[in-house]
């Protein structure tokens, strides 16, 4: 492996050194080193330790909300990065490896583990890498039904199952869901299917509110809209049950609150990083009795958490998957070592990017 520079053997030298397994392979990994600079960085990597499995990624996709925070530098750096993902150790602070949405096939597998793993299609929470070590209770078998690109979506999937069961909608309720990036747009084709009354979507840009009513919406709003709450009230043939925040906007919040009927709730479930967000509580909220519910996807409240384990909502994600098939979603494409572009694109052209993939292609298109 001398052709790769000394100065970008980074953590894996350090981490081989305690091994005593030879660095026979080299991996490229998407580093983000300050705000808005993204590296591709080369590694090496030993073989696969008995009871693991090499991957080798096929692609991964780009988070447009956890993600761009990080490049932005708007994520708190003292903050861990997932305490329930190996993968994700430490903080969030520069410089770090991030990503949760990877699709690859097992290469090679580690003495102890039967032969059958060879050859599957795997998906894992792992940072952008164009090879992965992992033991088989940290990888997901993509069934053959589901497609490759498909199967991208399980972690958003994921986050869209988790947002539903903690927003508890009614047969027959007036809903909001303000943001329709991929999670939201995942979220609306599963309420669609809830029997509500009325499904009410909103967001800034114009092709994601075209998505949206496909993904079921009833109504597809603009939020910056002049008479935006006057179209709220006439989509909704009335006051708000319920509503679900995914826009990352704290204006959202408020813009929420004064839809609501009395007792109405707020599900929030944005993350807004290091972003203050300014709420109105000096009239609806009080006077109405409204809720303000949390959300976040690594864990459900009290009353669903027993029953709802991480792989009995990632089974029912993977079932959506098949039915939504929300690789319809992509609108870019980019090879690992376009990383920078990609990024630079999410930030800059977020009206015109949807899903961003990274690809093991040497040079992918982009649409």
């Amino acid at each position: 492996m001398s052709d790769i520079p000394a100065n970008r053997l980074g953590l894996a030298i350090d981490a081989l050194a305690a091994t005593d397994r030879p660095a026979t392979r080299a991996r490229k990994s998407v580093w983000f080193t300050a705000p808005r600079q993204v590296e591709v960085r080369e590694e090496l990597l030993a073989e696969p330790a008995a009871g693991q499995l090499l991957v080798e990624t096929m692609a991964s996709a780009v988070s447009a909300g956890t993600e761009m925070l990080l490049y932005r530098g708007e994520a708190p750096a003292e903050m861990a990065a997932d305490v329930t993902i190996g993968a994700l150790s430490g903080t969030l602070a520069f410089p770090l490896k991030y990503g949760y949405a990877c699709v690859g096939r097992v290469i090679v597998v580690g003495e102890g583990l039967p032969a059958g793993w060879e050859g599957r299609r795997v998906f894992a929470f792992n940072p952008h890498e164009s090879l992965l070590l992992a033991s088989p209770d940290e990888l997901i078998a993509i069934p053959d039904d589901v497609s490759t690109e498909d199967a991208l979506f399980l972690a958003s999937m994921e986050t869209a199952v988790s947002l539903v069961h903690d927003a508890r909608p009614l047969l027959g309720e007036r809903m909001l869901v303000f943001g329709q990036g991929v999670v939201g747009l995942l979220t609306t084709g599963l309420l669609a299917a809830h029997g509500l009354s009325r499904l009410v979507t909103l967001d800034a840009f114009e092709r994601r509110r075209e998505a949206s009513r496909a993904m079921g919406a009833h109504v597809a709003l603009d939020p910056q809209a002049p008479d935006c709450v006057r179209a709220i009230a006439e989509a909704l043939g009335g006051e708000a049950d319920l509503a679900l925040d995914i826009s990352g906007s704290p204006a959202a919040l408020t813009q929420a609150m004064h839809a609501m009927t009395h007792g109405g709730r707020v599900v929030i479930g944005s993350w807004f990083g290091s972003k203050p967000v300014p709420l109105d509580l000096g009239r609806e909220f009080h006077r109405r009795r409204l809720s303000l519910v949390s959300s976040q996807v690594s864990t459900l409240g009290p009353a669903l958490g027993a029953a709802w384990s991480k792989a009995r909502r990632l089974a029912v994600g993977m079932d959506w998957l098949g039915r939504l098939h929300p690789a319809r979603l992509i609108t870019h494409r980019f090879a690992l070592d376009q990383a920078p572009e990609a990024y630079a694109l999410l930030d800059r052209n977020a009206d015109s990017a949807l899903q961003v993939v990274l690809t093991a292609n040497t040079r992918a298109a982009t649409q």
